[in-house]
C-alpha cells in the first residue's frame, strides 16, 4: 500500500471558485464545506462517476482515474486573505487535482507536500 501524503492547498476566494461543469461544481462559501465536499470526492466514487457519465464515451475512461481512498481526510480553515485545505491521502496528486478541478476549477494552488 502506498504511503499517505499530506497536501497543503490554498484557495484565494472560495465563494467565487467554481468548476466548469455546473452540475459537478462546488456551491458554497466556506473552507469547511469545501473540505467536506473534497473529502467525499476522494473517499467515494460518486463525483468521478457523474463526471465519467458526462464524457462522450464513458466506457473509454481509464478506471484508474476513479480511484478512491476511504481513509482520506480533508480539513479546511480560513486564513487572512485565503482559505487553506490540508488533504491527507494515499491517492496521487493527479487524482486530487482532477477532483479539485471538478469542484472549484483551477482556483487553487498546491503550497506544499509532506508525509504525515
Amino acid at each position: 500500500m502506498p504511503a499517505a501524503k499530506r497536501y497543503f492547498i490554498s484557495v484565494a476566494d472560495i465563494s467565487a471558485s467554481r468548476g466548469s461543469i455546473e452540475q459537478l461544481a462546488f456551491h458554497g462559501d466556506s473552507p469547511q464545506f469545501l473540505a467536506r465536499a473534497l473529502e467525499t470526492a476522494l473517499r467515494e466514487p460518486s463525483l468521478w462517476e457523474r463526471w465519467r457519465n458526462l464524457q462522450e464515451d464513458p466506457e473509454a475512461v481509464d478506471p484508474q482515474t476513479g480511484a478512491t481512498d476511504p481513509r482520506a481526510t480533508v480539513t479546511g480553515s480560513l486564513q487572512p486573505g485565503r482559505s487553506e485545505l490540508v488533504v491527507t491521502t494515499i491517492l496521487p496528486h493527479a487524482i486530487i487535482k482532477h477532483r479539485l478541478d471538478l469542484l472549484i476549477g483551477q482556483h487553487w494552488a498546491l503550497r506544499d507536500v509532506s508525509t504525515p
